[in-house]
């Protein structure tokens, strides 16, 4: 069993910044790619950040200088940074993480998502 468990959502005002953890846990062999997913009311998911486990990255170009990735490989947890934030970043933020379980497969897996929410 492998389970992800984001934290740190809320309401913030625009310009605000608010910072979202993941922990993996459970049966884990190896961690690939970590990132962060995020779906608005009527809209497709869309990936926010990924990192790879030797620390490159990679944005969105909607939060490109505003967030940012960053993971602990020893702790198993993935943390995003989000700073001046706007509405539109409104969302659920889902963390996501390609997993090797002990004596098992690879496979990608989905925390239950955490809400966002950038408003006056």
């Amino acid at each position: 069993q492998v389970q992800l468990v984001e934290s740190g959502g809320g309401l913030v005002r625009p310009g605000g910044s608010l910072r979202l953890s993941c922990a993996a846990s459970g049966s884990i062999f190896r961690i690939y790619d970590m990132g962060w997913y995020r779906q608005a009311p009527g809209k497709q998911r869309e990936l926010v950040a990924v990192i790879t486990s030797g620390g490159s990255t990679n944005y969105a170009d909607s939060v490109k200088g505003r967030f940012t990735i960053s993971r602990n490989n020893a702790e198993n947890t993935v943390d995003l940074q989000m700073n001046s934030l706007k509405p539109e970043d409104t969302a659920v933020y889902y963390c996501n993480a390609d997993i090797v379980r002990k004596y098992g497969p690879q496979e990608w897996y989905w925390g239950q998502g955490t809400q966002v929410t950038v408003s006056s």
